[in-house]
């Protein structure tokens, strides 16, 4: 069989592949959860400082931000790569699997780190730019929102940017092409976590007690009518009851009854809407019963909204260089969440795909213990993020 034929990437970046894979790998079998990437770090930090960065580590717990200055220009651009992996056991049986029991780079947070340290290396050796390039390898996107702990550490006060922009791998689309999409991107993410409390009792014995699994359960269903007859056909909103915990025995009514669930959307209004509504469906529902409802809403992640010109502008870079082959059609928005979302609410972005490949060639969705990022793709995605930079601080 023919080996595939290489993707469109820089001669210098395609010159050192094999470090990057290398650096890639390396990360992969040492995979760090939220806040733990010392490691991880550590790595990044070294290699920005052995290529003239001027570097910053502990931003937001464990995050680095180097900065390189060229030129006179005072523009300045933030570039973004998450570094954290999920709390998951690997079996994809590849020779730079996890080494750590029960962690895993299982969304391709190794590849996203690997292209920007390559894009790093020939930006640094090239200085082919006039004003200020922030690179931000951030902690804890997956859910403790690293971007948000890097903010509230003072991020836009240390480092200003008149633009952010940041890339996810994608499992499904060919591998190598660009993905653009302007408005909602990302669903937001909330959490709710409802504790339905009745009265314990003798399970044979139930007209003695205030069933909680009853009252619970009751509310599971009702909560399946709050985006069906609330939010407008035409919008988008999700409740998953992802948990429900009660009771371990099957003669005892329990005292409590616990409900887990995640609530997403597209538009801020939407978001509102749903919480109003799941909040009294919840309420009512229990008091139908005679049992009362804690509930702990959890307002996570916003939506990723990308700005129009910015995702404009990314996707001429990438169609003047790839051409329109070389790009994702059609893009739809995801109903996942990133937190990426954090700096696109103080600055104007893009957040956009990188595929990751097709069937076999791309392997299994990411979150994934069989998971692993496509190497032929780290070339690519460091290339384009040198053709940004270079496009968004221009000399001319």
């Amino acid at each position: 069989m023919n080996a595939p034929l290489p993707l469109p990437a820089l001669d210098s970046i395609r010159a050192h592949e094999d470090e990057m894979i290398a650096i890639r790998r390396q990360i992969h079998a040492r995979p760090e959860l939220a806040y733990e990437e010392h490691a991880t770090s550590a790595l990044v930090a070294e290699r920005l400082e052995r290529w003239g960065f001027e570097v910053h580590r502990g931003l937001g717990g464990t995050g680095v931000v180097g900065t390189l200055k060229a030129g006179t220009s005072t523009r300045r651009l933030g570039l973004r790569a998450d570094m954290d992996a999920l709390p998951i056991q690997e079996t994809s049986g590849k020779p730079w699997a996890s080494q750590v029991l029960g962690k895993m780079h299982a969304c391709g947070h190794d590849g996203h780190t690997a292209m920007l340290l390559a894009a790093a290396r020939h930006l640094a050796a090239t200085r082919h730019f006039d004003g200020i390039l922030h690179l931000v390898f951030q902690p804890a996107e997956e859910g403790l929102g690293g971007a948000r702990k890097m903010i509230e550490d003072g991020f836009f006060e240390l480092f200003p940017c008149d633009a952010m922009f940041g890339l996810h791998n994608m499992p499904g689309h060919p591998v190598g092409q660009l993905g653009f999409r302007a408005g909602p991107m990302m669903a937001s993410s909330d959490s709710v976590i409802v504790t339905v409390r009745g009265k314990g009792g003798h399970g044979a014995k139930p007209h003695r007690t205030v069933d909680p699994v009853v009252a619970a359960s009751s509310i599971v269903m009702a909560l399946q009518t709050v985006v069906s007859r609330n939010v407008p056909p035409l919008e988008m909103g999700i409740v998953t009851v992802g948990a429900f915990l009660a009771g371990n025995a099957p003669n005892v009514i329990p005292e409590t009854a616990t409900l887990r669930i995640t609530v997403r959307a597209y538009r801020p209004e939407v978001r509102d809407l749903l919480e109003e509504r799941i909040t009294a469906v919840i309420s009512t529902q229990a008091a139908v019963y005679g049992a009362t409802a804690e509930i702990d809403y959890q307002r996570r992640y916003p939506m990723v909204i990308n700005h129009a010109e910015q995702t404009a502008f990314a996707r001429q870079v990438a169609l003047d260089w790839v051409g329109e082959a070389g790009l994702i059609q059609d893009l739809q928005p995801l109903t996942g969440s990133e937190d990426f979302a954090f700096f696109l609410e103080r600055v104007p972005g893009c957040y956009f795909l990188l595929g990751n490949g097709e069937g076999d060639a791309g392997g299994c969705d990411v979150h994934n213990p069989a998971y692993d990022f496509n190497d032929r793709a780290l070339g690519t995605g460091a290339s384009y993020w040198v053709r940004l930079a270079e496009r968004y601080l221009s000399k001319v």
